[in-house]
Formats: structure tokens, C-alpha cells, sequence
């Protein structure tokens, strides 16, 4: 009995005292979560200062351009949440062989409706000047109600809503950056250049999206492409509370309505954009071109194994790392691009984007002759880094060109334009990833060289014929015609083509 009493007794204690670690550790254990936490909340917070302070330098807190930057961060957060998710649903989810006949589909879709909506989009956000804010709000509630939808059409494979939903998404999402490149005048500080304050948006939305695709990724891939739209949407609606919040001095005032002043209401087209925006838009056009056939025409001769450097199964560059790569590449090419947009200012944007274009054209001739994994590196950071600056100098140029009436029309023929081209060239993409890797660069060398030169010339006759008439005009105003004598004139004869100058000094 009193053995047995010792033992109950050591075995009271033993379970007193593993309850009272067992407290001792979920003690520690709270500690280090709130510390843990604390410490978290303290680094968010230290993140979101710095990032404000980087936001409103340069007096863009006081002008509203800090808070444009800011909303311009949470949507390409937002953006960046949907392209993974879609991406595995759609691209990635199907094998190789199966994937050129829907991303082919996707690229068709995605083409009409810009063909279709793009005359009416600009137009319409012209009309809505005085309440810009809420048109950005409202395109980012309505992408929110496209993810919830796309979120439910996950499960059971449903690749109509599926693709009408990432076709809404694009659509709205060139609606607000039609809208934000609109704006911008409109919240420019005083020391701060037109170029700059896009490359400053561009730098800010590249690097959140550098660092949401990696974290997006891996929670798609533990929670799937459903969870991840949802938060999509959630992340969408936030951030269209955040857009209406934003300065009202945004918005434009009302003008005066030109049809009451006897003039027809100005629609843009590529037409009538003036000829320096023309120049630009269609060299952007061209680096827009080769930027999707590059896109496609790489990734399927990757995923084919078709390219030179798989040629031995040995190789350290398989298809995950070569595509992690070129990626790699291919943000690391559009942050130097805004990089250089910042550093070049407003330093001659028509000749910048007419650099880019030779700058590819280059670029495809090089990777013509000397195709491998290196080279394909190369073109996809030149790419990238081509298509960032260009269209910051083309933004640039519309701004600074075209007045606040028809500006947005302006820039939904640019975006429409562009989208265009890059459809267009990624289906040219697909096309050529059943040919030989260097037939495909040596056409698009070829077409490149060919759009730069006509390009030049017709450059080159524009300016020549406004060099003309600047000296017409100016001998026209430096000259009158008299029909009488002045001082200094021969006796008997009347000089009708005097200068107008002070005859006495």
C-alpha cells in the first residue's frame, strides 16, 4: 500500500509538473506570437512609411500624385493576383500540345472587342472628365465582380467564363490606366517632368508586382486558383475605396460644350492624333509587336524543348528554370527601362521611342545569328526594357500634345493600338514556334528595319518641310513692303522690301 501511495504520488507530481511546463510553454509560446506579431506590425509599418515617403517626394504628396502612385500600387497587387491565378487555370493547366489551340482562342477573344470598343471607350471617359475618380473606382469594383465569377467557374472548368472574365478584367484594367495617364497633368508637381511622373508610377507598379507574383504563386499553389481570386476580389474592392478617396482637384472641370459653340464633338483616331503622337504610337506599335511575338514564341519553343540548349537532357536549364529566367529577365528589363525613363526626363521622347524600336530591331538580328540561352536572355530583357520606356516617352508625348477635352480619347486609341499590336504579334508568335527559331527572328528583324527607316523618313520629310515653313514665316515677318522713301535710300528709288528695323538705331 505504500508503495503503491509512493507511486500515485510520483505520478501526481510527474503530471503537476508537466501541466505546469505545458502552461509555462504555451506562455512562451503566446510571447513569442504577439512578439513575433509585434515585431511583423512594426516592419509593415516602418515598409508602408518608407514607401510614403517615397511616394510624396518631390512634392507629390502636396499635388496628389503620391496618393495616384499608391492607388496605382494596390491595383497592380490586385492584377497581379488575378494573372497567376489564371495562369495556372488556363496557360499552364492544359499540356503543351493542347495549349496553342486555347491561348490562340484567348488571344482572338481578346483582340475583337478592343477592335469593337476601342472608338467608344475614349470618347466616353472624355465625357466624364469631372468624375474621373469614380470612373477608376468603378473599374476596380468591376474587376472584383469578375473575379468573384471567375473564382465560381474554377471548379467546374467553365473556360467560357473563364475567358469572358479575363477579357473583362483586361478591359477595365486599360480603362483605368487610360484614366490615370489622363490625370496625371493634373497632379504633376512643379519640379517634376511629365516623363518622370510615369516612370515614377511605372517603377512603383513593377515592383510591387516583382514582389506579389513570387508571393502569389505559392499561396496558388497551396490554396488554388478559386481561393486566390477571391482574394483577388477582396483586394479589388479595397483598392476602389481607395480611388474614390483620392484629391478631388483629379478631376477636370466641366468646358464649355463645343457643339453648343457651333464645332462637332473632336473623336480621335489614329488619324488625326497630330503627327508627332502618329510617330510615336507606331513605333510602340512595332515594339509592341515583337514584345508578344517574343512572349509566345519563346514560351511554346521552351515548353516544346525545341530550343538549342535542351538539346542534351543533361542540361542545368530545364524548362521551369529557363522560363524563371527569361522572366527574370524580363522584369529586370522593364524596371531599367523606368529607370531610364526617370534619368532621361523630358530629354527628346520622340527620339527615345524611335531608339527603342532600332534598339529591338538590333536586338532580333543579333539573336538571329547567335540563338541560345544567353541570346534569348538578352532579347527578353531588351524587350521589356524597350517596351517600358517607349511607352513612358509615348505617354509622355500624348500628355504634353494633346489637349485635357479629347485627352482620353487619345490615349483609348493608344491603348487600344497597342493591345492590337501585341495580340497580333503573339499570335505571329504561336505561329513561328512550329518553324526554325531563326526564321522567326530574321523576319522580324527584317519587318523592324524596314518600319524604323520609313519611320525616319517620314520623320526626316516632317521636319524638313516644318524647317520650310518656319523661314517662310519668319522672312514674311521680317520684311514689308513700302512705297515710300526711307532714310538711307538712294535718291530716285523706293526699296519695297525694307527690314523692319529702327531706322534710327
Amino acid at each position: 500500500m505504500k508503495r503503491a501511495r509512493t507511486f500515485s504520488q510520483r505520478v501526481g507530481k510527474g503530471l503537476a509538473n508537466a501541466g505546469r511546463a505545458s502552461v509555462r510553454a504555451s506562455r512562451v509560446t503566446a510571447i513569442g506570437t504577439r512578439r513575433a506579431g509585434s515585431a511583423t506590425a512594426r516592419g509593415a509599418q516602418r515598409v508602408g512609411l518608407a514607401t510614403r515617403r517615397l511616394t510624396h517626394a518631390g512634392g507629390a504628396g502636396r499635388t496628389g500624385l503620391g496618393r495616384l502612385i499608391e492607388l496605382s500600387i494596390g491595383n497592380s497587387a490586385a492584377d497581379a493576383l488575378v494573372t497567376v491565378a489564371m495562369a495556372s487555370t488556363v496557360f499552364f493547366g492544359v499540356p503543351v500540345g493542347e495549349a496553342r489551340g486555347p491561348v490562340a482562342l484567348y488571344l482572338v477573344i481578346t483582340m475583337i472587342p478592343f477592335a469593337l470598343v476601342a472608338p467608344f471607350v475614349g470618347p466616353i471617359l472624355d465625357k466624364l472628365r469631372s468624375g474621373r475618380r469614380y470612373v477608376m473606382a468603378g473599374t476596380l469594383f468591376g474587376r472584383g465582380l469578375l473575379c468573384f465569377a471567375m473564382a465560381a467557374a474554377v471548379g467546374p472548368g467553365d473556360l467560357v467564363t473563364l475567358f469572358a472574365g479575363a477579357l473583362g478584367v483586361l478591359v477595365l484594367s486599360k480603362a483605368f490606366n487610360v484614366s490615370r495617364a489622363a490625370i496625371m497633368p493634373n497632379v504633376l508637381p512643379a519640379g517634376i517632368s511629365l516623363v518622370s511622373a510615369n516612370a515614377r508610377v511605372a517603377l512603383f507598379s513593377l515592383v510591387t508586382a516583382g514582389i506579389a507574383v513570387p508571393i502569389s504563386a505559392g499561396l496558388t499553389a497551396w490554396l488554388g486558383s478559386a481561393v486566390m481570386l477571391r482574394v483577388a476580389m477582396v483586394a479589388f474592392l479595397l483598392v476602389g475605396v481607395f480611388a474614390v478617396r483620392l484629391p478631388r482637384h483629379v478631376d477636370s472641370p466641366e468646358l464649355e460644350d463645343e457643339e453648343q459653340e457651333g464645332r462637332p464633338p473632336r473623336w480621335r483616331t489614329l488619324l488625326n492624333v497630330g503627327p508627332a503622337v502618329a510617330e510615336a504610337l507606331l513605333a510602340n506599335v512595332a515594339v509592341r509587336l515583337f514584345s508578344g511575338f517574343l512572349l509566345f514564341f519563346l514560351l511554346f519553343l521552351v515548353q516544346d524543348q525545341s530550343v538549342p540548349w535542351m538539346a542534351d537532357k543533361n542540361t542545368f536549364f530545364d524548362v521551369p528554370k529557363t522560363i524563371g529566367l527569361l522572366a527574370l529577365a524580363a522584369g529586370l528589363g522593364g524596371l531599367v527601362g523606368a529607370a531610364v525613363a526617370n534619368w532621361t526626363r523630358d530629354r527628346s521622347p520622340q527620339l527615345t521611342v524611335l531608339f527603342t524600336l532600332g534598339l529591338v530591331g538590333v536586338t532580333a538580328i543579333v539573336s538571329a545569328a547567335l540563338f541560345g540561352i544567353w541570346t534569348a536572355v538578352a532579347v527578353s530583357l531588351v524587350a521589356a526594357f524597350s517596351q517600358e520606356l517607349g511607352k513612358l516617352a509615348l505617354d509622355a508625348i500624348v500628355q504634353r500634345e494633346i489637349g485635357e477635352e479629347v485627352r482620353s480619347s487619345t490615349f483609348g486609341v493608344v491603348e487600344a493600338m497597342l493591345q492590337l499590336a501585341w495580340v497580333f504579334g503573339g499570335l505571329v508568335g504561336l505561329l513561328f514556334s512550329l518553324v526554325d527559331p531563326a526564321a522567326g527572328f530574321i523576319t522580324f528583324a527584317a519587318l523592324t528595319t524596314l518600319w524604323l527607316a520609313w519611320l525616319l523618313i517620314r520623320r526626316r520629310t516632317r521636319v524638313g518641310r516644318n524647317t520650310a515653313k518656319a523661314r517662310e514665316h519668319a522672312a514674311a515677318n521680317a520684311t514689308t513692303v513700302v512705297d515710300h522713301p526711307l532714310p538711307g535710300d538712294p535718291p530716285g528709288k523706293v526699296d519695297r522690301t525694307k527690314p523692319l528695323t529702327n531706322p534710327h538705331g
